[in-house]
């Protein structure tokens, strides 16, 4: 769900050298292409109808000219939103899913401090958010996944290190 942890992980991982492509900033780049603000509300629109005008797994083929560019063996995927997207991206290679739970209260705290332009900040607009991820199918995905791991309590740094160490079983 928005705000577990999951682009800081990527960032964390970035810096061991995994190779980041982040689906949140191809609809993010996309409202750019159409001259829209990065709003909450204008990113949100564009994410359903990207969706509705293209199929469930719409996001993941704006990434496809990135996967198929990249040079890396092993390349992470961040913000994963449904099992229609896994499936154009097991057209690329093995894909293996790792979900990330927090707290609501946790996920609202992290969002609240990250400063996105699109980041909730209210807990009306939180609530919001959450149920249009449920609607496009994040709850299957989460459901489905290979492994979870609980971002509650735990350092940033022992979050990172945790999901190295998975994904390092995964390649070997």
């Amino acid at each position: 769900m928005p705000g577990a942890g999951k682009s800081t992980i990527a960032d964390g991982l970035k810096s061991k050298g995994y190779e980041i492509i982040n689906m949140g900033n191809a609809v993010r780049e996309e409202a750019k292409k159409r001259n829209l603000e990065s709003t909450r509300d204008n990113l949100g629109k564009l994410m359903l109808e990207l969706r509705e005008k293209n199929g469930p797994g719409a996001i993941a083929e704006l990434v496809k000219s990135q996967i198929e560019s990249s040079n890396s063996n092993v390349i992470l995927i961040d913000g994963v939103r449904s099992n229609d997207e896994i499936q154009v991206l097991k057209k690329f290679g093995n894909v293996k899913l790792l979900a990330v739970h927090a707290s609501t209260d946790t996920r609202f705290d992290f969002l609240q401090k990250r400063g996105r332009s699109d980041d909730p900040q209210t807990k009306e607009h939180f609530e919001e958010r959450d149920t249009r991820e449920l609607g496009v199918g994040i709850s299957n995905s989460i459901a489905l996944s290979d492994y979870a791991i609980s971002n509650v309590g735990i350092t940033k740094e022992k979050l990172i290190d945790q999901t190295f160490k998975i994904i390092q079983s995964w390649v070997e």
